[in-house]
């Protein structure tokens, strides 16, 4: 496949149904005076994918979608494209109220991306009639397939959801409320009344905490912010779900990743701004976030550092 030749929901369900590594999310670098830095954003992307990420799910919630305005998201997004060379897909952000939604489609869309994550709405909470619609609006705009992002103030019904799945262009849910009771009734009636192929998503935060619960629903695909500074704990998480090893998988949780949420718990916005300095860390400057987000505190820094070595460590424990 070339970089940037757009697929039709088919192909991009295919290549994502089935995911051969985590699902990457990268950070969005920023230069010392807090502009663009594409060079190490290419390089950022590029490392992802040859580490052996499946998909890059460029400028969403980790790459801090709400921060850039839409001509550095296109430049972000065409980057991205870029970097992974068409070895893997590309899905964009695309997000607030319907008309800045389409926008942004199209914007990726001209910058070559595979396909969209639906971001909430901005603000409003509104009814699922108004979902329903604004949803299907951003997936008959673009050639793009479209997966939908729960959470917030987008929580959507079982019957919702299956007007979705009927819906052309809309191939996934991405889920970030998890609320399990939920999911098993939306899974459930798309499964009775909907199509067989549609894609379901863990997008919880550290997604790799809660994938044992998801894995029962039959939900096996979950983004992993840790895999931005964290890849091979990352990739040895996602092997040990794929094969059964419970070992492992109980011994990362453990010692990784609950630790890890738990000090992500200890600020506002470290969902993203935790996974940047871990990065960081990691070696690759990647800037600072921008406002309204801030940095972590330098103690939680010091945590973060101590608790990667821990999670390394308990790669070696287990060969």
């Amino acid at each position: 496949m070339d970089p940037g030749e757009l697929v039709t929901p088919a192909p991009l369900t295919t290549r994502l149904g089935v995911p051969s590594g985590p699902l990457f999310f990268p950070v969005t670098a920023y230069g010392p005076d807090g502009t663009l830095d594409l060079d190490t954003y290419r390089l950022h992307v590029r490392r992802g994918v040859e580490t052996g990420a499946a998909a890059v799910f460029a400028c969403c919630g980790t790459g801090e979608f709400h921060a850039l305005t839409p001509e550095e998201f296109e430049l972000c997004v065409g980057a991205a494209v870029e970097a992974a060379g068409g070895r893997v897909p590309v899905v964009a952000g695309a997000g607030y109220g319907t008309a800045l939604a389409v926008r942004y489609a199209r914007l990726a869309e001209r910058a070559g991306a595979d396909g969209l994550l639906a971001m909430p709405p901005y603000l409003v909470r509104a009814a699922q009639e108004g979902l329903l619609r604004h949803y299907r609006q951003l997936a008959a705009a673009t050639s793009l397939p479209v997966v939908v992002y729960q959470r917030d103030n987008a929580v959507l019904t079982p019957a919702t959801v299956v007007e979705l799945a009927r819906t052309e262009g809309i191939i996934g849910l991405k889920d970030g409320v998890g609320d399990l009771d939920l999911m098993q009734r939306i899974v459930s009636t798309v499964r009775a009344e909907g199509p067989a192929d549609f894609l379901y998503f863990n997008g919880l935060p550290t997604a790799e905490l809660t994938q044992p619960a998801y894995g029962a629903l039959g939900i096996t695909l979950y983004s992993s912010a840790a895999f931005c500074f964290a890849p091979e704990i990352a990739l040895a998480c996602h092997k040990a779900f794929r094969t059964g090893d419970t070992v492992t998988v109980n011994r990362l949780v453990d010692g990784f990743y609950r630790p890890f949420v738990e000090l992500r718990a200890k600020g506002d916005g470290y969902a993203v701004s935790l996974v940047k300095a871990g990065v960081r860390l990691r070696g690759l400057d990647v800037g600072e976030v921008r406002p309204p987000l801030h940095e972590p505190a330098g103690d939680h820094v010091k945590q973060l550092a101590q608790l990667i070595e821990r999670g390394h460590a308990l790669l070696e424990e287990g060969k």
